[in-house]
């Protein structure tokens, strides 16, 4: 089993739990995980990581994720995209809060279109 499958679900977590610029790279049996995040998505990587590994003695994983504070993501709008659907891939995210932060260019939280650019706050 590769570390990428040992460890898949990290890093799905990972890539659609809002981690910026991440980077995920094995090398000499060691797969090296980096990006940034808040505070609550890092804390479930290392969640993950406890499930995949619950001692944590293996030594094939580093986790290397700096905490951000405040800002905002740009997000796409893509077909088949909700306000909610796009919420939960941020974790303590809601739609409210999107739409909240959106106010300026969405008149109503169900009527988005594919291309539309949003903020995330994160």
């Amino acid at each position: 089993m590769s570390l990428k499958d040992k460890y898949s679900k990290l890093i799905s977590y990972a890539t659609s739990g809002g981690v910026q610029n991440l980077s995920v790279q094995e090398q000499n049996n060691i797969l090296y995980i980096k990006g940034m995040a808040k505070e609550s998505v890092k804390d479930q990587l290392w969640n993950l990581y406890q499930q995949a590994d619950p001692d944590m003695r293996s030594a094939d994983l580093v986790l290397d994720i700096d905490v951000v504070k405040g800002g905002e993501d740009m997000y796409e709008i893509r077909k088949g995209d909700n306000l909610s659907k796009i919420a939960d891939k941020y974790p303590g995210m809601t739609w409210q809060k999107i739409y909240e932060a959106n106010k300026d260019t969405l008149d109503n939280p169900d009527k988005i279109y594919p291309g539309q650019k949003i903020r995330i706050p994160l």
